[in-house]
């Protein structure tokens, strides 16, 4: 293959803008495009156009004909920027908002290739922007987004609408990471039933197999690939620039120089990497997989309130719900995976009808001062309620377990079914395979279901605005009318930790709410909570 029949694009710039803004060190961008030059790169994709204009962001999304003219660019890079459909779509001229995005012809601007992302439901009319860029003299590309997802009548439909614009190449996009070579080569099949244009693809590494599925493509006569400096993109990120111009080279024939690209990798986009967290890992492996968009993957990753259980189950709540489509609304939903919930059968007044209780949390005060707890315990004979599998104090000294996170209960299965206390817990909401791994155990099924901003106590349920541990157990020593509630072990986050007001906005809100019951932390805490010495405690 030559470098006429191949197009080789790097889009670092764009797709890694996700993470630092677009902000990109001009002192870098300079260093890049040396380095794309010298590895073969043909087009370097600088970044978006844009008209949206909320918060800062750096130069490269919004990639002006003055910003480019004010960089060094080597001759041998053709300059490309890209549009997302769903500004060009909608009320209003397609034509005017073109008309700000480009104000000049191509031969007037440093740009000569214009991709447009899209999702097929937006082709039909993002499709007339093409006629209106091409008559200025750029090259157009559609880059057509999740077709992984899509059947063979409706990409052949879109392969045909394609034939009709004047669009020099249709691109396909693996937006969920989950395509296979094999399934590669199909799609490129179906696509060809109707587009006889060049065609390109664009490849994300949940399943790493982003560099192979851009081979297979090659193989199958795609002449368009592109790839990021160490994959850097949303989420698992996509092929790697270091890897394919490696590849492209041998097909080429040609002679290329990565010293430069390595320095730049190690002295800039190493490090930009260790800190923002790009790549694959095995979250976005399942994500990949199941056909779950990546970015529920990196929002996900990037807040703390989230923990291994949380990311894990909200997959499986997304595999089951399907989140094809990024939306904030469906993560919250998948964080708080009791829904409407079920009723349980369980009256905890059984068990605290006015007695005391002792809730251990899962800090290091409960291990610290664990003499002093256990002290307590032997003399007063509190109901001593632990959350999961805490274990700090002796275990004939604890009367109760509580636990609602399936993952969590999965993962705990074995050590609760050597753990002699009775388990609380929304037995009816559970997933089956939970229930088989708990077969066996004392089981008293109290009900919980999620709704924002509340609490409610029933006999044998609760409604909570999360799914919280600490937030059930609380809402059980309601329920069952306990005297007080002692807290052990609720330490707290550190001050910048998303968590703690997270957690004080369900301590604020229980505390306010008819019913609750008075709560007194025993061990240092950093919640606003009423507070005594467990050492000075009769």
């Amino acid at each position: 293959m030559t470098k006429q029949q191949l197009t080789f694009l790097d889009c670092t710039l764009r797709d890694g803008g996700y993470y630092n803004g677009w902000d990109f060190d001009t002192d870098l961008i300079a260093l890049y495009l040396d380095a794309m030059a010298a590895a073969g790169v043909d087009v370097v994709e600088m970044g978006l156009r844009t008209l949206q204009n909320q918060g800062f962001k750096g130069p490269c999304a919004y990639t002006t004909d003055e910003f480019l003219r004010s960089l060094s660019i080597p001759q041998s890079l053709t300059v490309g920027v890209m549009v997302n459909a769903s500004e060009l779509v909608g009320e209003g001229s397609l034509e005017e908002r073109l008309a700000i995005l480009f104000p000049t012809t191509a031969g007037d601007s440093p740009v000569s290739v214009v991709r447009i992302a899209c999702h097929v439901h937006e082709f039909d009319e993002a499709a007339e922007a093409s006629g209106w860029l091409r008559d200025r003299g750029y090259r157009v590309g559609f880059n057509l987004m999740q077709v992984a997802d899509r059947g063979q009548d409706e990409i052949e439909a879109i392969a045909r609408k394609a034939s009709l614009y004047p669009i020099d190449v249709l691109y396909f996009a693996d937006s969920m990471g989950s395509m296979s070579p094999e399934q590669t080569a199909v799609i490129i099949g179906w696509l060809r039933h109707h587009w006889q244009g060049e065609l390109g693809i664009h490849t994300h590494d949940n399943l790493r197999m982003a560099l192979q599925n851009t081979l297979a493509a090659l193989g199958e006569g795609v002449t368009w690939v592109d790839s990021t400096v160490t994959g850097m993109g949303r989420g698992p990120g996509n092929a790697r620039t270091e890897e394919l111009a490696i590849e492209i080279a041998q097909l080429r024939q040609q002679q290329v120089s990565l010293v430069p690209l390595m320095r730049i990798l190690r002295n800039d986009f190493r490090p930009m990497q260790e800190r923002f967290g790009w790549g694959t890992n095995p979250f976005y492996y399942l994500a990949g997989k199941y056909g779950i968009h990546p970015t529920y993957i990196q929002e996900m990753l990037s807040d703390s309130r989230y923990d291994e259980e949380d990311i894990l189950a909200a997959i499986e709540h997304l595999r089951v719900e399907g989140g094809k489509k990024f939306s904030l609304h469906t993560l919250d939903a998948a964080k708080h995976f009791y829904g409407d919930g079920q009723s349980g059968n369980w009256n905890p007044e059984s068990r605290l009808g006015n007695r005391e209780v002792l809730l251990l949390g899962t800090g290091p005060g409960v291990l610290r001062h664990k003499w002093a707890l256990e002290n307590y315990i032997r003399r007063h004979e509190p109901v001593v309620i632990a959350l999961n599998t805490q274990a700090a104090i002796a275990s004939e000294l604890i009367s109760l377990r509580v636990a609602c996170h399936p993952v969590r209960l999965l993962a705990d299965c074995h050590a609760h079914s050597l753990l002699p206390q009775p388990l609380i817990t929304p037995w009816a909401a559970l997933p089956r395979d939970v229930k088989r791994a708990l077969e066996g155990k004392e089981v008293l099924d109290f009900g919980l279901s999620v709704e924002s901003d509340v609490f409610r106590f029933a006999e044998v349920s609760c409604t909570l605005p999360t799914s919280l541990v600490v937030a059930y157990a609380l809402a059980i020593t309601a329920s069952g009318k306990a005297s007080r509630v002692l807290m052990a072990g609720f330490d707290g986050y550190g001050a910048d930790d998303p968590r703690n007001r997270e957690m004080k906005d369900v301590l604020d809100l229980y505390q306010q709410t008819a019913g609750a019951r008075e709560l007194v932390s025993v061990t240092p805490t950093r919640y606003e909570l009423a507070s005594q010495s467990i050492y000075g405690m009769d």
